[in-house]
């Protein structure tokens, strides 16, 4: 089986001069530009980011920058502290267990909703991520498995919450998977989940048969052990 080529991270301008293509606002451009790296790990926890610095790299006034990082700040992916500056977020190990507890509750509910209201076409739609998730674990490069693998994952789970037919859900979901891509990219694993592909695809599979067979309470659990497990992959990783 060929592998597909492993894809660009989330929709989001790559440079200030992609405004010219999306049409968006200079601090929304900034903010996505900083969120992606966060995101993606660029940035390591209580690492400063300086106004200044931005600002130049950015080429634009202070503004755009303060706006993107009130918003960032809003989100808990920085923190800004008056008359000292703005860092990276630093989450403890406690905090992280106790989010993906949270975070696997609420994405259970969802799973659960999804596997009664969701259609056959929509089921196809999922089948064939989940195919694409599959393809990556024959690719020999850690680092195209763990990028392709948090992009197709959240579209995997994108396709759940579209079945769920809530858009409550949905949107409520969607700070928490920023959350979480943001924690495991931050935990000092050089590929996160890329040595996890194969038990993270079979989890899926389960997910998928539960979804496939309307069952509510197993499309549940599923999920939530599938959300749960997150920590202690992340922790193994992290150790080398």
């Amino acid at each position: 089986m060929s592998v597909p080529a492993v894809p660009e991270p989330i929709e989001r301008p790559r440079s200030l001069a992609d405004l010219t293509t999306v049409g968006g606002r200079l601090g929304s451009a900034v903010y996505d530009l900083l969120k992606e790296r966060l995101l993606e790990g660029t940035y390591s926890p209580g690492q400063k980011l300086r106004m200044e610095e931005l600002r130049q790299e950015f080429g634009v006034s202070k503004q755009p920058v303060m706006e993107a990082l009130r918003r960032l700040s809003a989100e808990r992916l920085v923190e800004i502290v008056p008359q000292v500056g703005c860092t990276v977020m630093t989450y403890s190990a406690d905090d992280v267990a106790d989010f993906y507890a949270m975070f696997g509750g609420f994405e259970g509910a969802i799973a659960a909703a999804a596997a009664e209201r969701r259609s056959d076409a929509q089921l196809d739609e999922l089948r064939r991520v989940h195919d694409r998730i599959g393809a990556l674990r024959n690719d020999p490069d850690p680092a195209a498995r763990s990028h392709g693998y948090r992009v197709y994952n959240r579209e995997f789970h994108g396709v759940v919450h579209r079945m769920a037919h809530s858009r409550i859900m949905s949107e409520m979901s969607q700070r928490m998977w920023d959350l979480s891509d943001f924690l495991i990219n931050t935990t000092g694993a050089p590929q996160p989940l890329a040595s996890a592909l194969v038990e993270r695809h079979d989890d899926h599979q389960r997910i998928l048969d539960a979804l496939r067979d309307h069952d509510t309470e197993t499309a549940r659990t599923e999920m939530q052990n599938h959300i749960a497990e997150t920590v202690g992959i992340i922790k193994a990783e992290s150790k080398h």
